[in-house]
This record gives structure tokens, sequence and C-alpha cells, in this order.
């Protein structure tokens, strides 16, 4: 390895710099993410932005998540013109026929954590959304059955929210088992 190589490989990143957008697309700022594209729409636009990228073959939602980023202290590695939030909504869309991937990150406000269904384009992210209100909270607008899907309906809270405490999920016995 050259000294050159090596120096490189000791640099740290500028720490919660804004990364430059590479180009716009679709009305959003799109960055690259280790070789995958990364498009950043706004919470309004982004239905319409995800129904452009399904008539252009993007047409298979292979994951769609959530992150909570109230105790994140590494870089976001944001575009400039996109404002970080506490949550965002992540999605990955495949484009069958290219062979070809492309990121969505999503920023949602945790005042307001509502962001429109993507059911009508992709039926498949029901469930996948129904999760990300049961482990975070965030609502998905005009989704057919928002209701929990891993938790008990009468449960309090969404696990996967970094305050949420740890250690609260009380231990149940049965009581009287007859073998």
């Amino acid at each position: 390895m050259s000294d050159e190589a090596a120096d490189s490989i000791d640099e740290e990143p500028e720490a919660d710099a804004p990364t430059e957008a590479l180009e716009t697309a679709y009305g959003c700022p799109v960055s690259d993410s280790l070789g995958q594209r990364v498009v950043h729409p706004e919470r309004d636009t982004w239905l319409e932005m995800a129904a452009s990228l399904y008539a252009d073959g993007f047409n298979m939602c292979i994951d769609l998540t959530a992150v909570d980023y109230l105790t994140y202290a590494a870089p976001r590695h944001l575009p400039a013109e996109v404002g970080p939030q506490r949550f965002e909504v992540v999605i990955h869309l495949l484009a069958l026929e290219e062979r070809t991937r492309v990121r969505v990150r999503v920023q949602v406000d945790a005042a307001d954590p509502v962001v429109s269904t993507l059911f009508d384009l992709y039926p498949g992210a029901e469930n996948m959304e129904r999760e990300v209100f049961d482990m975070f909270g965030i609502r998905f607008e005009h989704h057919p059955d928002m209701t929990r899907i891993l938790m008990p309906e009468d449960w309090v809270g969404h696990p996967l929210r970094k305050d949420y405490a740890v250690g609260r999920i009380p231990v149940q016995f049965k009581t009287g088992a007859e073998l």
C-alpha cells in the first residue's frame, strides 16, 4: 500500500458537515452512498416522487424501514438542501429490467410523524409500513390497515424509539399450568 493510500485511510470525515448533492432528480437532491444512488425527497412530495420512480421502472419495493436519530452523534451525510429530522423513513427500490437500485431517505418530524403510504404503488409495502408504525410510531396516511403487527394491540409505546425505556417489558408467567 502506498503512503498516499495509507494517509487517506486514516483521515476522518468532517463532523456533521452536509454533503453536496451530486445532482437533482425527480425534483429532489440526489447523493451517492457507496455507489448507490440516494434520493432525498421532502415529506410533502415524496409520494409523487415515488410514483415517478415507479413509472421509470422501479417496480419493486425491496425494503421499507425507519431510523430514529435521537441519540445519533455521527455525521448523517445529508445534502445541504435537506434539513435533518429525528426520524427518517428509508425505502429501497429495485428496477428489475435495468438491474438498478435506488434508496429513498425521507426526513420525518418527531412532532408530526406522518408520511403518505406507498400501498397504492407497492402493495407489498403494507406490512413493512405497519412494522414501522408499530416499532417507531410513524403513521402512514391512507394506509388500509394501520394497526400493530408485532406488538399486542394494547401495548403502550414504540420499542425501537431511542427514548423508549429499556427494561420496561414485564415478564409474564402462566400460573397453575398442568403438564
